[in-house]
């Protein structure tokens, strides 16, 4: 297999490159960035040290993927529609976009949340690409939208709710600095996350445009709702989430929802139900998704935690998982390291 990761200079970019670098399925790979042609890999991405000695190239998105099977996408929202026609022209197998640019098929609520759409024309060759939910689903899929990592962690905690109709769930989440990206922000400066906790995108964040869809997908209701509340926590990688709903009619109880999860995800190879709320520190450096669900004695109310990886289970990972079940790989080719404890 040969692949081709453009954009590779950034975070997601970075673990991407180290996945890849330990997939049996790999022949070889081209990372390319505009910022960073030229460099050892090495030298932007550390965790690559003797691993390899080449250089990030300087080439353009249609020739990096000229003869290549796999197209990871690793660009900033916006970046992916202005080349994937260029992409899709040299006809790789498979195309994989880690940003925005195709998770949303309502292009209004894509509108609303990211502006005007630079490439609708391709929305409809883009499968969603939750892998743990999708599984079988991606088999032979040729162009691949990887989820938000927000998006991925609300999702796997709403997924097996949606049986359960009438429920209007609240989602709060907190995500490392990471999640930002790798150029520098006020609100990522380190004395401004050190010791600190803060909300942003308030009522408005990004990633409710997917999760929204998906719910309603699942829930068969145009009217369901489920509201996402984002921080910012002063640690550097990964998403802990807390979902938590009442019951929508009285007298109605939710003591089912524990053997719903369990049926969800009772064979998922990376999604593991724990007894106890999970840490975010056990799941750091992998791709697994630890969640735990609980109800009230009473059945009134539900609560799930999760905890992922921002950057492996909520982007690199579950992009090398997706590309595995599109190409009929094992699904955790790649990805069968387990985290880093303590970190």
């Amino acid at each position: 297999m040969k692949v081709s990761v453009i954009g590779a200079a950034g975070y997601a970019g970075g673990e991407l490159l180290r996945l890849l670098h330990a997939h049996p399925e790999m022949e070889r790979y081209t990372a390319t960035s505009r910022s960073q042609a030229g460099k050892p890999l090495a030298e932007v991405h550390p965790g690559l040290a003797g691993l390899t000695d080449a250089t990030f190239a300087a080439l353009s998105p249609a020739e990096a993927a000229r003869g290549s099977d796999v197209v990871f996408l690793a660009l900033e929202h916006g970046e992916s529609s202005r080349v994937v026609g260029d992409i899709f022209a040299q006809n790789p197998a498979l195309v994989v976009d880690l940003a925005a640019d195709f998770r949303v098929r309502d292009r209004g609520a894509y509108e609303r949340h990211y502006g005007p759409h630079a490439a609708p024309e391709h929305l409809a060759r883009f499968r969603y690409g939750l892998a743990d939910i999708a599984g079988a689903e991606l088999r032979n899929a040729k162009a691949i939208a990887v989820p938000g990592c927000f998006a991925t962690a609300a999702q796997l905690a709403l997924y097996p709710l949606a049986a359960i109709p009438g429920l209007s769930p609240s989602l709060f989440a907190i995500t490392g600095s990471s999640g930002s990206g790798v150029q520098p922000k006020a609100t990522t400066h380190h004395p401004a996350r050190a010791n600190n906790l803060f909300a942003y995108s308030v009522l408005s964040h990004r990633h409710e445009a997917e999760m929204g869809e998906q719910w309603r997908k699942w829930t068969g209701a145009s009217d369901a709702s489920a509201r996402l509340l984002t921080h910012s926590g002063p640690f550097v990688r990964g998403i802990y989430l807390t979902l938590h709903a009442h019951a929508p009619e009285p007298g109605q109880s939710l003591a089912a929802a524990p053997s719903l999860f369990d049926q969800a995800y009772g064979k998922s190879r990376f999604v593991r139900m724990t007894q106890a709320p999970p840490e975010l520190t056990h799941v750091v450096g992998s791709n697994n998704a630890l969640v735990n669900v609980a109800t009230t004695p009473d059945g009134d109310e539900v609560q799930v935690c999760v905890a992922i990886d921002n950057l492996i289970k909520g982007a690199a990972g579950q992009a090398v998982q997706a590309m595995n079940l599109a190409l009929g790989f094992a699904e955790d080719a790649g990805l069968q390291g387990g985290g880093i404890f303590p970190c």
